[in-house]
C-alpha cells in the first residue's frame, strides 16, 4: 500500500510539471521526480558516479518486480515455456563461436582534441535535432531532410554515416573536429581464474546460454518440437556514450525467449488466436519512402499472407508483445513494429522487427523479434563439435 501511495504521488508530481511545461513528454520533470523520490539513483554517487550505471530504490524495485512478474505470467506461464537461468560470466569460446567477439559492435566517433567518444548514429541524431529546434532558420525541404535522416539513423552503414558527418559538418559538443566513424566492440572482457589463462566475457545477451543448453532442454521436453525457452537476467554492454537515462546503460535486466521449431514448418499452433489483430507495422519498404507511413489497418493474417512478415511464428510473438506492452500501460498509438533494413540486420538474423515505443527520446526499441534460423545452433555445433540437431518425429 505504501509503495502504491508513493507511486500515485509520483504521477501527480509529474502531471503538475507537464501542465507547467505544456509538452507531450516532460522527461526532465519525470527524471527529477524519480531521483528526488529515490525511484532510481546513479550508481556510486558518493564517489561522483559512473555513467550508464543506475541503482533502484524501494519504489523502483517494486515497479521493476511488477513488470517482470507481468512478463513471466504473460509469456512463460501462459505459453507453457521452459524456464532457464544461465550465468552472466561466459567463456570466450562461446561468444567467439556465436560471432559476438568479432561482430558485436557499434560505430563510434571521437573528438580529435579532447578524446571524448560518441556513438555515431545517436550523436548525429542529437546534432540534427538541435538544428531542428531552430526551425525559423530552416527551409521546409531542410526540415524534411533532417527529419528523414533522424528517422533512418539506425540503419546507416559505416560509409553512409561518414558521408553524413562530412555533409553536415558535425562537430563535437565543444565545437571540435570529429574522427570518422570506427567500430567499437561492446562486450566487457575479463579473466576467469587466478592464472588468467581462461578468457571470459560478461554476456551481452541472455540467448547464448539457452542455445548451448538446447539439447538438454529438448530432452527435458521429451524430444518434442516446437518448444520455447525463456529467461530473465542481467546483460552487460560497454556503451560508448550512455546519455539516455535508463534506456542506454551498461548493466541492465533482460527478458528473452528462444522459440525452437522445424525450419520447414514455421506455423504456430495458436496463430489463429491473433490472426485478426492489427499490429502497427513500419516495413522496410515503407522506410525507404520519403515519408514513411506506419500501417495500422493490416490484420496479421494478411501481413503474413502478403509476406510483409515472413512467417506465422514471428507474427504470433509480435502480437503477444503488442498485447504485453499495452498491458504495461503503453497506449496503442505509441507502439509500432519497425522492420530492420537489410544493411542493419544483425549477423545472426534472417528477419527482424523491433517493437518501438514513442517516448521523450523519440521512437525507441524495447524488444527485438528476430528469425535467427539455425545460425546459433549451427555455430555452436561446429564450435563444440557436438550434435545440436533435433529429429522429426
Amino acid at each position: 500500500i505504501s509503495h502504491f501511495s508513493r507511486s500515485k504521488r509520483l504521477m501527480v508530481d509529474v502531471k503538475k510539471e507537464e501542465l507547467k511545461s505544456g509538452s507531450k513528454y516532460n522527461r526532465k520533470a519525470l527524471e527529477d521526480v524519480m531521483k528526488r523520490r529515490y525511484i532510481i539513483s546513479q550508481s556510486f554517487q558518493l564517489y561522483a558516479g559512473i555513467g550508464g550505471l543506475y541503482d533502484y530504490g524501494p519504489v523502483g524495485c517494486a515497479l521493476k518486480a511488477n513488470v517482470e512478474a507481468l512478463w513471466r505470467n504473460h509469456y512463460v506461464l501462459e505459453e507453457e515455456m521452459l524456464e532457464f537461468d544461465g550465468t552472466c560470466l561466459t567463456p570466450a569460446c562461446v561468444l567467439k563461436a556465436s560471432g559476438h567477439v568479432d561482430k558485436f559492435a557499434d560505430l563510434m566517433v571521437k573528438d580529435t582534441k579532447t578524446g571524448t567518444c560518441y556513438r555515431a548514429d545517436k550523436y548525429l541524431a542529437e546534432f540534427l535535432n538541435k538544428i531542428l529546434e531552430k526551425k525559423k532558420k530552416l527551409k521546409p525541404e531542410e526540415i524534411k531532410e533532417y527529419s528523414s535522416v533522424i528517422e533512418k539513423v539506425d540503419s546507416y552503414t559505416k560509409e553512409e554515416l561518414t558521408a553524413l558527418y562530412k555533409k553536415y559538418e558535425v562537430k563535437s559538443e565543444q565545437g571540435n573536429p570529429l574522427s570518422d566513424p570506427t567500430e567499437f566492440n561492446l562486450i566487457f572482457e575479463t579473466q576467469i581464474g587466478p592464472q588468467g589463462g581462461s578468457r571470459g566475457f560478461l554476456r551481452p545477451e541472455t540467448a547464448q546460454g539457452i542455445f548451448v543448453n538446447f539439447k538438454k532442454l529438448l530432452e527435458y521436453n521429451n524430444g518434442r518440437m516446437p518448444f520455447a525457452a525463456a529467461q530473465t537476467g542481467l546483460g552487460f554492454r560497454n556503451e560508448i556514450s550512455p546519455r539516455s537515462g535508463l534506456l542506454r546503460v551498461r548493466e541492465f535486466a533482460m527478458a528473452e525467449i528462444e522459440h525452437f521449431l522445424d525450419p520447414l514448418n514455421k506455423m504456430h499452433n495458436k496463430f489463429y488466436q491473433v490472426a485478426e489483430i492489427k499490429v502497427p507495422l513500419l516495413s522496410a519498404a515503407a522506410q525507404a519512402m520519403d515519408t514513411p507511413v506506419v500501417a495500422r489497418d493490416i490484420p496479421l493474417k494478411d501481413a503474413v499472407g502478403k509476406e510483409i512478415i515472413k512467417n506465422p511464428t514471428l507474427a504470433y510473438y509480435m502480437a503477444r508483445t503488442f498485447l504485453f506492452l499495452q498491458s504495461c500501460g503503453i497506449p496503442e498509438s505509441a507502439i509500432r513494429f519497425r522492420q530492420h533494413m537489410k544493411n542493419e540486420m544483425a549477423h545472426y538474423s534472417q528477419e527482424c522487427w523491433d517493437a518501438e515505443v514513442e517516448c521523450s527520446y523519440g521512437w525507441t526499441e524495447v524488444a527485438g523479434h528476430a528469425d535467427r534460423g539455425c545460425y546459433d545452433l549451427t555455430c555452436h555445433a561446429k564450435g563444440a563439435n557436438a550434435d545440436l540437431s533435433a529429429a522429426r518425429l
